[in-house]
C-alpha cells in the first residue's frame, strides 16, 4: 500500500487545514478525486472530496482509520472497486473489502448514511464487464440484506446503451475516466435517490 502514501499525506494536510466540519464525505478512487464540481454539486450537504488516485477498495479500507482520524462526517458516499478488478482481484475479494469498510464506518461513526456507487462500465475495461457486473450484484445483495442506512447507487445501467455497452459520451477519451457529462449524470442519480428514498443527509444551515 506504500504507493498511496503521498496521496494520503495530501489528504491529511487538506483535512488538517479545514476551518469547518464537512457533512457529506465522498471517499474512493480517481472517479471521486477528479470530480472537480463535487463541492458545488452537493453544497447543501457541506461536502468534501477525499478521493485518492488509483485507490482500490482494499486501500480505502487500509487507510480508513488514518484518513478519517480527524473527520466526523454525518454521511459518506464511496466509489471504489474498479481498480481492484483491474489489478486482478476477483469479485468475492472485492466484496470482502467492501464488508470490511462497512464495519470500519459503523464502528467509528455508528449507523450514518453510507452510499456505495456501483462500479462503472468503461470501454477500457470492457474485458472485465462480467466481473464488474458480478461484483455490483454481490455488493447490492449485501446492502439489501444489511438494511439500515447503507444504500446502493446504481450508475451502471444509465452509463450503458441498449446492448449493454458503455456510452462513450460519459467517458474521457481514455475510455476509463468520467467526463463532465458523466459527472452530471452521477450527480442527478445520487440526488434523485437521496430524495426518492428519503435518505437523511445533514444539510447546511
Amino acid at each position: 500500500m506504500k504507493w498511496y502514501e503521498e496521496e494520503v499525506k495530501r489528504l491529511e494536510s487538506e483535512i488538517a487545514g479545514l476551518n469547518h466540519e464537512p457533512g457529506l464525505i465522498f471517499y474512493g478512487s480517481s472517479s471521486i478525486r477528479l470530480w472537480e464540481t463535487l463541492e458545488e454539486d452537493f453544497k447543501e450537504y457541506i461536502p468534501m472530496n477525499i478521493g485518492f488516485g488509483g485507490s482500490t477498495l482494499a486501500a480505502c479500507s487500509w487507510y480508513f482509520e488514518r484518513v478519517f482520524a480527524n473527520l466526523c462526517p454525518s454521511s459518506i458516499i464511496v466509489y471504489a472497486g474498479d481498480n481492484d478488478l483491474g489489478d486482478g482481484r476477483n469479485p468475492e475479494e472485492v466484496l470482502l473489502f467492501f464488508n470490511e469498510l462497512i464495519r470500519f464506518v459503523q464502528n467509528r461513526f455508528g449507523d450514518i448514511p453510507l452510499g456505495f456507487i456501483s462500479i462503472k462500465p468503461s470501454i477500457k475495461r470492457w474485458d472485465l464487464v462480467d466481473k464488474i457486473k458480478h461484483t455490483n450484484q454481490l455488493i447490492e445483495a449485501v446492502i439489501k440484506k444489511a438494511g439500515g442506512n447503507v444504500f446502493y447507487i446504481n450508475i451502471f445501467d444509465s452509463m450503458t446503451d441498449k446492448k449493454g455497452y458503455p456510452k462513450g459520451e460519459f467517458l474521457e477519451p481514455d475510455g476509463l475516466h468520467i467526463n463532465g457529462k458523466g459527472y452530471e449524470l452521477w450527480k442527478k442519480i445520487i440526488l434523485n435517490q437521496i430524495a426518492e428514498e428519503n435518505i437523511k443527509l445533514l444539510k447546511a444551515s
